[in-house]
């Protein structure tokens, strides 16, 4: 075990733990070699974790670090992103003509964490902080279509696109929605990634349907793409 100590001695085994799985995927009787744990003490705490999903299971049934570390490690670095979102979208919005908007997921919602909006004109005004579901849109496919399988699976159930939309969606590398979230407006969305190359946002640019047609990924999927790309390089930078 770890010779550090914070005398709270369930902290420590936990921490422990976590460490071991640093390394990669363990079995139960790895972990017990690797922590020094007794093996129902390794098992017990092991268990806890995964129910708080900062342990998972790997296909194999070996211990592997949980989605939720990843979440908060997203959440840790939500000032990089929202430090470098507000020039790419404000070129995006210039580059487009269009609204542009950053979306993260925030448990079953899409969360509007910045926009630069069009100035005149029929526009789509999402307010920042605006909570959105995550069964409609073209930011919710992106969010969703790269998500573990549980979450993936779930996020599906009563949503307004299919499994078939998102594979499409992890092969083209971007989405589209015409009038899913709202009639008569169209959207396309790009991910944006961290260090580690999860989806941690979404960007989006929306505007109605007369002006993006009811093909609007023709028209705005590279545009939408290279500004998600460059805003994956500059939070990758600023990490």
């Amino acid at each position: 075990m770890s010779d550090i100590s914070s005398d709270v001695g369930v902290l420590d085994k936990t921490a422990v733990i976590l460490g071991a799985l640093a390394s990669g995927p363990a079995t139960l009787a790895g972990l017990v070699a690797a922590t020094g744990l007794a093996r129902p003490t390794a098992h017990r705490l092991a268990t806890a974790l995964e129910r708080h999903r900062l342990v998972g299971r790997d296909l194999q049934g070996r211990f592997v670090l949980g989605p939720r570390l990843a979440e908060l490690s997203a959440v840790a670095g939500e000032d990089c992103l929202l430090a470098a979102a507000g020039p790419v979208l404000s070129a995006l919005r210039d580059t487009t003509g269009e609204s542009a908007q950053l979306y993260r997921r925030q448990g079953e919602m899409r969360v509007c964490v910045a926009a630069a909006e069009r100035t005149t004109g029929l526009r789509d005004v999402v307010p920042v902080g605006s909570a959105l579901p995550m069964k409609v849109g073209s930011a919710a496919q992106v969010l969703l279509a790269w998500e573990e399988p549980e979450r993936y699976h779930h996020g599906l159930q009563g949503a307004r696109f299919t499994a078939t939309a998102l594979s499409g969606v992890r092969r083209r590398g971007w989405a589209q929605s015409i009038g899913e979230r709202e009639p008569g407006m169209a959207s396309v969305s790009a991910p944006v990634r961290d260090p580690a190359h999860r989806v941690v946002a979404a960007i989006t640019v929306t505007g109605p349907i007369q002006r993006l047609t009811r093909h609007p990924g023709a028209r705005l999927a590279k545009v939408a793409i290279d500004a998600a790309d460059r805003l994956t390089e500059a939070v990758r930078h600023r990490s």
